[in-house]
């Protein structure tokens, strides 16, 4: 593959939705372009603002936060995962809403509250609560507050 059609392949991915580099890679690798080719690909996208890291780190935090409502800790986890740098990363983070990511982490242990509240004890369901809420990111100290106005001892 040359390197204007793996630039015209790759300009339409990324059009399509953000990407982040490591994603962008990925993809000219499994075309077998490889060295110089790659690095010019790249930086030809990021020159023409196909690709932008930063952007990708702010769109991601969105969606994880308001529509998957995952908490910080397992949104760090994943940009990380997609080698994004802490710059960006922490970037990114500026666009969680500190109200309604308490909201979000409110709706999640309530919803889950509701669906087994018959089937366990007091003490179960609030550690099942505890470990599900931690599961999805949040931090202990947050949920432990609203799990004493969700389920006071």
């Amino acid at each position: 593959m040359t390197k204007s059609q793996a630039f015209d392949k790759l300009k339409k991915y990324c059009a399509y939705q953000d990407r982040c580099h490591s994603e962008v890679r990925t993809k000219l690798l499994s075309y077998q372009v490889y060295g110089d080719t790659l690095d010019e690909v790249i930086a030809m996208l990021i020159q023409e603002d196909y690709l932008n890291e930063e952007r990708y780190a702010c769109s991601y935090v969105r969606g994880k936060y308001r529509i998957k409502k995952w908490g910080r800790n397992k949104i760090i986890q994943g940009l990380k995962l997609k080698r994004v740098s802490a710059y960006c990363i922490n970037k990114g983070l500026k666009e969680i809403d500190e109200e309604l990511y308490i909201e979000n982490l409110r709706q999640v242990l309530t919803k889950y509250i509701e669906l087994r509240k018959s089937r366990y004890s007091h003490h179960q369901l609030r550690q099942k609560a505890l470990n599900m809420a931690m599961s999805k990111g949040y931090n202990f100290n947050l949920i432990e507050n609203i799990l004493q106005s969700l389920l006071p001892k």
